[in-house]
């Protein structure tokens, strides 16, 4: 079989170009060449005539390439739709990323369409008993570290990955819910889970995790980035650590944004989420860290599930939502509701992601890798769980009019389709 060429100059003209950095929209044209960004600005006939690919944008945004941290699973078919060219992979996989190997073939998943990064698990099997050989599997290709699904319960043992991932300079990713508090829960108590006779934990599960987390990160001075952040009084738990100083950052998903315990409905168990649907006011909170700061990255938290595992009573359907594919269309809302401007948000899904996991991308700037995505921020059009490309498309918005589509994604320069 004969490997298709490669182009090695590619422009796109007539863009509108998205730069998070400088905060700004200007229009413009981007050539790229042998996978970097070689001219952004107006070409000339010359330089157009040189060219294997001319695209015109014909006024689309111009745009960094998503990077997804904490994807559960590699889909490649959905990253691409959904424009996400880097994924940070979470640990939970079979087998777990426990072991040097297998972060090895995990970040060769997905070139050259898609570059995955694999997060190293934190304990053996993901068991939170025992650390992993974590050194190891940083100079396998590791980019963070991660408890995976769940909260490491043993407060000595994650001091003792603290410091150890202090001493490596890696981020430790972590989930923030009190295990002791939440086992067995599927809801966040309240009206809803009372209504629906669900069984249910107190919100401040994810609090108290928060809370014991940071004080931790204080006496170890590690990074600690919560993967996804869902109540008030954790966002006020993280917003004060910050004036202090400590090194922590927290990411979102739209779903935690846009939807409270409610869309559950009757038994909706596309809307069964880890960490659960929380209230209207703590969902009014993520909104509110999403405009002071307080929120760092936004993230599809992509966990597709098939039939097999959502067509089920809702308190044994597993949790997750395929959300690669709606990341950007249902962000793009926060633009049009004024919560956030358009640079801000690709420094939510693009260049800041990319800065906690230590990797290229996110940014539009001559001699960077040439990861782009072309955007038209109006298409309309309907999100539809049996049409989404990928895994599996469980969607809690299944059916919901959004406007936002990606057109094209660019890897290193490669148009992909």
């Amino acid at each position: 079989m004969t490997a298709k060429p490669t182009a090695g100059r590619v422009a796109v003209r007539h863009g509108r170009i998205v730069d998070p950095q400088a905060g700004t929209i200007t229009p413009g044209d981007v050539l790229m060449e042998d996978g970097r960004i070689a001219v952004i600005g107006h070409l000339s006939p010359g330089t157009i005539a040189r060219c294997e690919i001319v695209a015109d944008a014909k006024g689309a945004l111009i745009a960094p390439g998503i990077v997804d941290v904490g994807a559960m699973a590699i889909d490649l078919a959905a990253f691409t739709a959904g424009g996400i060219t880097r994924a940070g992979l979470m640990p939970d996989q079979s087998p777990p990323l426990d072991e040097p190997a297998l972060v090895q073939r995990a970040a060769a998943a997905g070139k050259p369409k898609v570059w995955i990064h694999p997060i190293a698990a934190a304990t053996r099997g993901l068991n939170g008993r025992e650390l992993a050989e974590i050194g190891l599997m940083k100079a396998a290709g590791a980019c963070a570290v991660a408890t995976g699904r769940g909260w490491i319960a043993d407060s000595r043992l994650m001091h003792q990955l603290l410091a150890y991932a202090a001493a490596l300079d890696l981020t430790v990713i972590a989930h923030a819910e009190d295990g002791g508090l939440a086992a067995g829960a599927v809801a966040t108590a309240g009206e809803t889970a009372t209504r629906l006779g669900l069984p249910a934990a107190p919100a401040i599960a994810e609090a108290m995790a928060v809370a014991r987390d940071l004080m931790l990160l204080e006496e170890t001075g590690a990074r600690l980035h919560f993967r996804q952040l869902s109540t008030r009084t954790a966002f006020d738990l993280v917003r004060q650590a910050k004036r202090r100083g400590l090194k922590v950052t927290c990411g979102a998903t739209p779903a935690h944004l846009l939807l409270s315990d409610q869309a559950i409905g009757p038994f909706r168990t596309f809307a069964r989420l880890s960490p659960p649907l929380r209230s209207e006011d703590d969902r009014r909170a993520a909104l509110e860290a999403v405009a002071d700061g307080t929120i760092d990255i936004l993230c599809s938290g992509h966990d597709p599930r098939g039939p097999e595992a959502k067509r089920l009573p809702y308190a044994d359907a597993s949790p997750g939502a395929a959300g690669a594919v709606t990341l950007l269309p249902l962000a793009l809302g926060l633009v049009r509701d004024e919560i956030i401007g358009l640079p801000r948000l690709f420094e939510l899904i693009s260049s800041r992601p990319a800065a906690l996991l230590g990797l290229p991308g996110g940014k539009v700037a001559v001699g960077e890798e040439a990861d782009l995505i072309l955007v038209d921020p109006d298409a309309p059009w309907r999100i539809d769980s049996d049409g989404m490309p990928g895994i599996a498309g469980n969607t809690p918005f299944d059916g919901l009019p959004v406007q936002g589509r990606v057109l094209k994604t660019i890897k290193g320069g490669q148009p992909l389709g």
